[in-house]
């Protein structure tokens, strides 16, 4: 299910200067994606002008939170759950992106049980692999 034209904000409680997603483009089951273009005032960029790992590892967590916002949405919810990092597994950097790069970030959800969520991610820019990841999302309960 194509979802570009939700509002991102509707969906994550992130905002300017840290969100690190633009738009959630497709749901497909258990399958979600995502992309970011990297601006030039970003938080997370380093001296050299590129996406720091922490910077790839927060847009993962921030297309998770997109995925589980639109999943909360669909049953109703008005506002996205705030979800935090509870733990990082077999993260593998390739190459970290420069300003411009538009990164598209595939969201594999393995499991769902009681708030916690553990989700597989691959993220992508040009085609070219930048990471992989699996990682633990805690979803916090209805504000």
């Amino acid at each position: 299910m194509e979802t570009k034209d939700l509002d991102i904000r509707d969906l994550i409680p992130q905002r300017d200067p840290v969100r690190m997603v633009d738009s959630l483009l497709r749901v497909e089951g258990d399958v979600a994606e995502t992309c970011f273009t990297v601006p030039a005032d970003n938080f997370f960029l380093d001296a050299d002008g590129l996406l720091a790992e922490t910077g790839v590892m927060e847009h993962i967590a921030q297309s998770a939170s997109a995925f589980a916002g639109w999943r909360t949405r669909q049953s109703g919810a008005e506002t996205p759950p705030v979800g935090f990092i509870g733990e990082v597994k077999k993260f593998r950097s390739h190459r970290r992106p420069s300003v411009g790069e538009e990164l598209h970030t595939v969201v594999t959800l393995l499991t769902d049980f009681d708030g916690i969520l553990v989700v597989g991610a691959e993220t992508q820019a040009g085609g070219r692999p930048v990471a992989e990841t699996q990682m633990k999302v805690a979803l916090e309960s209805e504000r």
